[in-house]
């Protein structure tokens, strides 16, 4: 059995005119002879152009598929002009190398930073077998040996560094708060075992993971080390799709400031606030007019701004005055409400989600609602997750309890400082 090869646009385009032509001389009724050769227009086309007839009915077919309207959207003026599909474009495949969502993003960021830490390069060909590992990551080596930082990455960081060592150096007693937002699955691996015992009392032998994505939940928390996790900050809400692209839909603009909000009033004392540039992070205090703002656009924003400008200045001229209007530094809506309330924002430099330790709790966090996960519902994982966050308030609250007792304590039995066994011993001389 032969394969049918494809043909590119431009040929199917060629051999469509062809058959036109012929039909068109098939029409000559004023020339019979004429006319009766060509009556056979695909045959004839299909000899022509040294391709077979049913080739031919092919094209003719695609041609008919054409939506209605496309000919007018397109300028086209005859159907001799109609757009044919070159092979395989009506394809579209995901590229692996991109098709990561926020989560699985961090976790390659933290293999990159992994290699410098043990001062090794990050070739692409160890993060990839070590991404394999670690999220079973199938994305391809794009052929560079090794992995350079960008340089307005670096001097964020610098920024950073040099911004909280300032806090520490000038004797700064307000609390650092930091907060963040993941997700925990129901059935992916990362937050999962391979394989779970089948019932609570471990008597029932092994029962293997599902595969898949699962449902997800959204956690978004904040805490500080010198108090722990902000009382009444914990926000937990279910994702609507299992789609990882989704999640930017689920977590936006509008709910996170909603819970921002709530928690800077829940601060008793003025702190620092570190978070990162998440989008939803980072609206600005002020929109001004994209590159695509249409010209009506940019010209009533100037006017509002009381910007002079000419009716006849183009549109590039128009966007010049936008530019020298906007500040140098970006100003954030977020930032500018926290200051307003006495308290201070530290922006991490991107990709460096290493410089939040609440990072380390969420790790915890996973660890232990991977252990308990035996029925991947999602009501389920979500009762452990509010279980596992409360267990981790309340050891924080005991670790206060002790620290602010010890002293009264001591007070209390000043004397009582050796153990029974010296008073045994001091008891037989």
């Amino acid at each position: 059995m032969s394969i049918r090869p494809d043909i590119h646009s431009q040929t199917k385009k060629t051999i469509y005119n062809v058959y036109n032509y012929f039909k068109t001389l098939a029409s000559k009724k004023d020339q019979p002879e004429v006319a009766n050769f060509f009556r056979l227009c695909q045959e004839r086309t299909a000899d022509a152009c040294g391709v077979s007839r049913s080739t031919v009915q092919r094209i003719c077919k695609e041609s008919k598929t054409i939506p209605l309207g496309v000919e007018e959207e397109l300028g086209v003026e005859s159907s001799t002009d109609i757009k044919f599909r070159s092979p395989r474009k009506r394809y579209s495949r995901n590229k692996p190398v991109t098709d990561l969502d926020d989560f699985d993003s961090e976790v390659v960021r933290r293999v990159v930073h992994s290699f410098y830490d043990k001062g090794e390069f990050p070739t692409s060909a160890n993060i990839l077998a070590e991404l394999r590992e670690k999220i079973d990551y199938r994305g391809c080596n794009d052929g560079r040996k090794f992995l350079m930082e960008r340089s307005d990455i670096v001097a964020a960081r610098v920024k950073f560094l040099r911004k909280m060592n300032e806090f520490r150096t000038n004797g700064d007693t307000r609390p650092i708060v930091y907060l963040d937002e993941t997700c925990v699955n129901t059935v992916n691996q990362n937050h999962t075992r391979g394989h779970i015992w089948q019932n609570h009392e471990n008597t029932e032998g092994l029962n293997k993971v599902p595969t898949g994505k699962g449902s997800r939940l959204i956690i978004c928390h904040a805490g500080s080390p010198s108090f722990g996790f902000v009382k009444d900050a914990k926000l937990i809400f279910r994702c609507n799709s299992g789609n990882t692209k989704v999640y930017h839909s689920q977590m936006n603009a509008t709910i996170f400031e909603k819970w921002y909000l709530q928690m800077l009033m829940n601060l008793k004392e003025p702190s620092i606030i570190v978070m990162d540039n998440a989008s939803y992070h980072s609206a600005l205090l002020e929109n001004y007019p994209k590159l695509n703002s249409r010209k009506t656009d940019v010209q009533q924003w100037l006017r509002e701004k009381n910007i002079e400008f000419s009716p006849i200045e183009s549109l590039d001229e128009l966007r010049a005055k936008v530019k020298l209007a906007m500040p140098r530094g970006k100003i954030y809506k977020l930032d500018q409400l926290t200051h307003q309330m006495g308290h201070e924002v530290v922006r991490l430099p991107p990709y460096h989600c290493q410089y939040n330790p609440i990072e380390l709790i969420w790790a915890q966090l996973k660890e232990r609602v991977a252990e308990k996960n035996s029925t991947f519902k999602i009501a389920d994982v979500e009762a452990l997750v509010h279980k596992e966050i409360d267990a981790e308030e309340d050891f924080h609250k005991a670790g206060l309890r002790d620290k602010i007792l010890e002293p009264i304590i001591l007070t209390i039995y000043p004397n009582d400082s050796s153990s029974s066994d010296d008073d045994d011993d001091d008891d037989d001389e």
